[in-house]
């Protein structure tokens, strides 16, 4: 049961309108997650902002973003993130196996988002702490310091959208994903 109910946009703050007219255009409809962050023009505006940075400044192509997604979803439990970065991961041209593979932490397909998956696992997982076995692996399959420093920016965004729908009891609107089995 949701606690902060989901606006549409004629429903929301003022503040918040243009925000989440611009999220329903590029979605196609006001998803759950935004009608819920559009309750409160600080969380919405705060989500747009990082995301705008990582749209403006980020180097990372769709599938590293999406990997990313995936691993700190399933970490921190997310269902409604893990069920929004499969339709994307999918557009970014993962398959099916594959985002189950990234979910479990089981990527054997690719060296480079093994690792960097890794990293936002164990990041999400720590409190931002990452061993210094995880960030060498990461350096030897080909990350960069600063690509490692971009992933940051990633892990938070991903770790905002997770914590909120935690919080919010954001109620899916996307098609379920299923369980991992152990």
């Amino acid at each position: 049961m949701p606690r902060i109910p989901a606006h549409t946009v004629a429903t929301a703050p003022e503040a918040s309108q243009g925000i989440a007219r611009k999220l329903e255009q590029k979605m196609g409809k006001l998803l759950n997650i935004h009608a819920g962050m559009a309750h409160s023009p600080a969380v919405i505006a705060s989500y747009m902002g990082m995301s705008a940075a990582i749209a403006e400044h980020g180097s990372f192509d769709a599938r590293t973003r999406e990997a990313i997604a995936l691993a700190v979803g399933n970490q921190n439990g997310c269902d409604y993130c893990q069920a929004a970065h499969t339709l994307s991961g999918r557009r970014a041209g993962l398959d099916d196996e594959q985002i189950l593979a990234i979910r479990a932490g089981e990527v054997d397909f690719d060296d480079k988002l093994e690792a960097i998956s890794f990293v936002a696992r164990e990041a999400a997982a720590r409190t931002g702490n990452v061993s210094d076995a995880t960030w060498q692996a990461a350096l030897d399959a080909g990350w960069s310091a600063e690509e490692l420093s971009e992933a940051f920016a990633h892990i938070a965004a991903n770790l905002f959208t997770n914590y909120f729908n935690h919080y919010a009891g954001t109620e899916l609107d996307l098609p379920a994903v299923p369980e991992l089995t152990a």
